[in-house]
């Protein structure tokens, strides 16, 4: 597992050179507009600070046909505290982080699963159309 920390408060947690999870930290911050994710992923990730007055130009995005391999999926912690376990794509387990409010993670590939240590509030957000049970492989993880 290697764990990275590019900007303080973002990690890139990776195992064997594949990209595991990115993890926002309520902490983050920057005065530019910065996105931590590589452009072939199928989840972006960006943070985009705005001065009030700023103007984002009315836009649509254009038909684009994309391939999606595996499903990507952010968690934002809106309320409470979660630790997330991951693993590698061979269901090996990597490590775990703990979550807080305003945390968000990108889970980019191998396996995950989630312990709930405080009363909490998950958003979470991937890519559809969702196929249910069929979509999942469930696993002996640590819990």
């Amino acid at each position: 597992m290697v764990k990275e920390i590019p900007i303080e408060g973002s990690e890139y947690i990776y195992s064997k050179g594949e990209l595991i999870a990115v993890i926002l930290r309520n902490n983050f911050k920057s005065e530019k507009i910065v996105f931590l994710t590589p452009n072939n992923l199928s989840q972006q990730l960006g943070y985009l600070p705005h001065k009030k007055g700023n103007i984002i130009r009315a836009h649509r995005h254009v038909y684009n046909k994309r391939e999606v391999h595996f499903t990507q999926e952010m968690i934002l912690i809106k309320k409470g505290k979660v630790k997330v376990n991951l693993y590698d794509s061979q269901k090996n387990y990597i490590c775990s982080e703990t979550l807080t409010e305003g945390d968000i993670i990108l889970l980019c590939g191998g396996g995950h699963g989630f312990e709930i240590l405080e009363d909490s509030v998950m958003i979470e957000l991937k890519q559809g159309p969702y196929t249910g049970e069929e979509d999942k492989e469930r696993f002996d993880g640590i819990e």
